[in-house]
């Protein structure tokens, strides 16, 4: 105990001395803390073991000084300590490497055996590193002596080789060299140009995106673009006549420009793919640019978003990609005509004194101008019929492989006589990075174990006390309905089959309360679903009727039943299959602002019945879409979810044979649709 040191950080003065006055009594060295600068310091001046971190704290808190922590002192073992514990931060200080965690007040027993409980972890990792460097020692050795034996002999055979065929490859490879930098160069280009059409595209779902767009709208539009690339000189939106109704830019006079008959503009609209990138022409500014334009069809009717990008900033980023001496790149069209050039070399729609075949995507050919021999590749792009001209003079473009083989020679004699300590020095790197992996890999293996522990607790706390609050606000409400039966001052005179109606719903609520009392009794052993017929729309109505129907009119949330009257019973668990909708009704209310609307509907489609939970909330991106059935992933606020329930929701639906589809656009809401077979295998 005397020698482990314990750094303790809260901003709580009190809470400081006595927990550290506490600590010592028990034999440890305490360091104190009261925010996370403070903290480092003592880090850097004090060997310590165990830091014992407040997640709230000024400045910096408790999440950020542990993720420093684990990067700047591995070796430190982490418990995170909290008087506002959620289930959300618990996992996320054991995801990021937290050995514990502690809700306030923590008795000091706790602490100290959290503290043990650190240490011992600690040297159980330290125990299996020092059996894992002996190994590991071991096997650089052998593994060196096996390198070299087998290495040695091969590389004077390599050698000799080398010096062959170096002479017969030399010039090909000046050509194979200029055509993978022109494709290299193609690729970029082409890359570049489709981030531009996405860039353009992503504004016809931007979320104040308007078919009458306000000049505001289309600043805003033009100020997004110009923070993606600064080549984009304007942004202009079309109507389905081709009039210019939208435009921010340099050219404020092409708003309302009839543009319908411009070739681009025909052409997009003829063809099948949903852009078009036009070849560079002056146009109504009678300056040279060129157009990306970006068909939409919205309502049947082709909307087109469109925006013009500068030469000569395409021009700088095609020079910032060029690599190699004397290297020229150019863009040309299929007539020849410079689409991008170097101003020393030409100038735009110039013709190029070099017109690449169509038939041949890529290539290299040699041509001679002045008695100078010059090797030009081109590629021909993918997005918009330009070929890229990559020139080099042939002694630049051989220069470097004469002189390469000097310095090859040079080296490969050198390497000859020092390979054996090139080979141990790779080996015992090699090694080192095997057994790094190795610690990282025991490391991790712990920090899952808790996070396995605390996602269970996590997933049975949040499961009981939603489904126990349920039946216990029907039984609350349904007591509330007798009272005001009974009570003379509203003169309802009920008779006793009334009260008995409402006594039944009680004891309904009651008994489901105990079923789940029951099974968290029963957690922890694998059970079976208790499959039976099942009326799937008598499931839907038990869950929406009563308190939760009740709820959401309070809320002014409509829910639509929508029901196939003619479905067939399935094999289901009761309990199951209601805490899956349950789940998927709430998560519908709680996407929902404002007034909105539930639509539960279901249906039977060849040998599957499909149930739909459809709303008008604020639907999810493309992002949020894929990752929304991942644990612990929610689109709630901090501390209004766990991210757990659609995990489990998709497990029990798999479990019963069944699957999950959803389908959601931000704004405009989401639909889940579970689907079970009529006859399961």
């Amino acid at each position: 105990m005397e020698n482990i040191n314990i750094l303790l950080v809260d901003d709580e003065e009190r809470f400081l001395s006595t927990t550290q006055k506490l600590l010592e009594r028990k034999g440890y060295t305490v360091h104190t803390a009261p925010n996370g600068m403070a903290a480092f310091e003592r880090l850097k001046n004090h060997h310590i073991q165990v830091a014992i971190l407040d997640v709230k704290l000024p400045g910096m808190d408790g999440i950020a000084i542990l993720k420093k922590i684990k990067r700047d002192f591995p070796l430190i073992e982490v418990i995170m300590l909290t008087g506002h514990g959620t289930v959300e931060s618990a996992v996320e200080g054991v995801k990021l490497g937290a050995a514990n965690y502690l809700i306030k007040p923590a008795d000091i027993d706790d602490i100290s055996e959290k503290i043990q409980e650190a240490l011992e972890k600690r040297q159980t990792i330290s125990a299996q590193s020092d059996k894992r460097k002996a190994y590991f020692k071991k096997l650089k050795f052998r593994l060196g002596v096996g390198l070299l034996a087998a290495f040695m002999l091969p590389y004077a055979a390599f050698f000799a080789y080398f010096q062959f065929q170096f002479t017969a490859t030399l010039k090909n490879t000046g050509r194979l060299n200029l055509e993978a930098l022109s494709n290299s160069q193609k690729n970029t280009v082409d890359l570049f140009l489709q981030e531009r059409v996405v860039n353009i595209f992503s504004l016809f779902h931007s979320i104040d995106f308007s078919l009458n767009p306000s000049q505001n709208n289309m600043q805003n539009y033009y100020q997004d673009l110009r923070q993606v690339s600064d080549a984009f000189i304007d942004v202009g939106f079309l109507n389905t006549k081709g009039i210019q109704i939208g435009y921010a830019g340099s050219f404020p006079y092409l708003k309302g420009k009839d543009y319908s008959n411009e070739n681009w503009f025909k052409t997009l609209l003829n063809q099948e793919r949903h852009y078009y990138i036009s070849n560079i022409y002056l146009g109504f500014r009678e300056k040279a640019h060129f157009t990306i334009a970006v068909r939409q069809i919205i309502d049947g009717n082709p909307y087109i978003m469109r925006s013009t990008l500068d030469p000569d900033k395409f021009y700088m980023f095609l020079r910032s990609i060029s690599r190699g001496k004397e290297v020229e790149s150019a863009l040309i069209n299929k007539e020849g005509h410079y689409q991008i050039v170097d101003p020393d070399r030409g100038e735009l729609l110039g013709k190029s004194e070099y017109i690449p075949p169509e038939n041949i995507e890529s290539g290299v050919t040699e041509i001679n101008r002045n008695g100078d021999a010059i090797l030009i590749g081109y590629a021909w792009l993918k997005e918009t019929p330009w070929a890229l001209i990559v020139r080099q003079p042939l002694n630049i473009a051989h220069a470097g492989m004469y002189q390469s083989r000097r310095f090859m020679s040079i080296i490969l004699a050198v390497i000859f006589l020092g390979i054996a300590a090139g080979i141990w020095f790779a080996n015992g790197r090699l090694i080192n990075h095997a057994q790094g992996a190795a610690e990282k890999s025991d490391e991790l293996r712990h920090q899952l174990f808790h996070a396995s522990k605390l996602a269970s607790v996590g997933e049975l706390a949040t499961g009981v006390a939603h489904e126990i609050n349920n039946p216990l606000a029907i039984i609350v409400a349904t007591s509330g309905v007798i009272r005001d039966l009974l009570d003379p001052e509203f003169n309802l005179h009920p008779t006793p089959e009334d009260i008995i109606k409402e006594i039944d719903t009680i004891d309904s609520a009651a008994f489901r309360a105990r079923t789940i009392t029951k099974q968290l009794l029963a957690f922890g052993r694998k059970n079976e679903p208790k499959l039976l017929p099942c009326d799937v729309n008598q499931v839907l109505d038990d869950v929406i009727s009563g308190f939760k129907e009740r709820e959401f009119k309070v809320a002014d949330i409509e829910i639509i039943r929508d029901y196939d009257p003619g479905l067939p019973e399935i094999m289901l668990d009761h309990d199951q299959i209601r805490q899956v909708f349950l789940n998927l009704i709430n998560n519908a209310g709680d996407a929902i602002s404002g007034p909105g609307k539930i639509t539960v509907s279901t249906h039977r489609k060849d040998q599957d019945i499909h149930i739909m939970i459809k709303d008008t909330g604020k639907g999810m991106s493309a992002e949020q879409l894929s990752e929304v059935f991942n644990p612990f992933f929610t689109t709630k606020e901090v501390g209004k979810g766990t991210g757990l329930g659609l995990s489990v929701s998709l497990n029990i639906v798999e479990a019963l044979g069944g699957t999950i589809d959803v389908q959601s656009l931000e704004g405009a809401g989401s639909s889940f649709t579970i689907s079970f077979p009529i006859h399961r295998a």
